[in-house]
């Protein structure tokens, strides 16, 4: 469905932030992309879903197709119409408006009013909670309320991709683990594949299909979700899981020989 072939992104034509990256997601698929704070995840997402003008950055190398077409040189509007949605990190809710204008507002491109309104009892099934608050101002909603919000508002686009950056984050376990659990009923129930960017590298992987793991602007592993689970490395640099030692970079595991897939 998705394919970014050994894409580079530059900021301000002289920072250059993604080296090389290369991964894709099947149809229908929960993928996550992991790594540390800094490590090029948010990047890849706005590059996917056409952000990064914005930011006055560009993928200045590469390719990124979905479902055989070309979409790096679009906009972010024209990319949002061919169903890739992405929820940005730091719970941004219109502060001013009701939670059900908030949701409202995803729902923008569909003109048929019966379908937003079973859209929104849709996210309203997943998200109980939002509907007892559909009258609310949005700024006064508590962190985990807005994150909801936040998905919901995604879901209301239809989206065919949704891209999720740190959904989990400030959030107390409990609330994470039921936001995990909707995104994966929703990926189940309504065939949506997701794109999943976490630093909390268990939550995600209990979910997820498929990994993968950058650093420094780069895939640096890959595999399937018990893989990534079962990997002692992972297990070492990011579930806190190891025996005592030095951190390193996987650059310097010498059992790491992951054929580079855009040679």
């Amino acid at each position: 469905m998705l394919k970014l072939n050994n894409i580079e992104v530059t900021y301000l034509n002289v920072i250059r932030v993604l080296h090389g990256v290369s991964l894709d997601v099947e149809d229908g698929a929960i993928v996550a992309l992991l790594g540390a704070n800094g490590a090029g995840k948010s990047t890849t997402l706005k590059a996917i879903s056409g952000l990064l003008r914005v930011e006055e950055g560009e993928v200045t190398d590469g390719s990124i197709e979905f479902n055989g077409q070309r979409i790096d040189k679009k906009s972010a509007e024209e990319i949002g119409k061919l169903g890739i949605i992405q929820a940005l990190e730091g719970r941004r809710v219109f502060e001013h408006l009701t939670a059900e204008e908030n949701l409202l507002v995803g729902a923008y491109y569909n003109k048929d009013r019966r379908a937003v309104k079973s859209d929104l009892e849709m996210v309203y099934n997943y998200f109980p909670r939002l509907k007892d608050l559909r009258r609310n101002t949005a700024g006064y909603l508590s962190g985990g309320e807005q994150q909801m919000l936040v998905i919901g508002r995604a879901m209301m686009a239809r989206p065919r991709l949704m891209m999720l950056d740190e959904p989990s984050l400030g959030l107390a376990p409990k609330l994470v683990e039921e936001i995990y659990n909707i995104i994966q009923r929703f990926n189940t129930e309504q065939k949506t594949s997701v794109l999943l960017v976490e630093q909390n590298v268990r939550i995600a992987l209990s979910i997820a299909h498929y990994g993968f793991v950058m650093e420094n602007g780069r895939i640096v592993l890959n595999g399937t979700a018990d893989f990534l689970r079962n990997n002692e490395d992972v297990k070492e640099f990011y579930m806190g899981l190891s025996a005592m030692g030095t951190r390193k970079s996987y650059r310097e595991v010498k059992h790491y020989k992951r054929r580079k897939r855009w040679l």
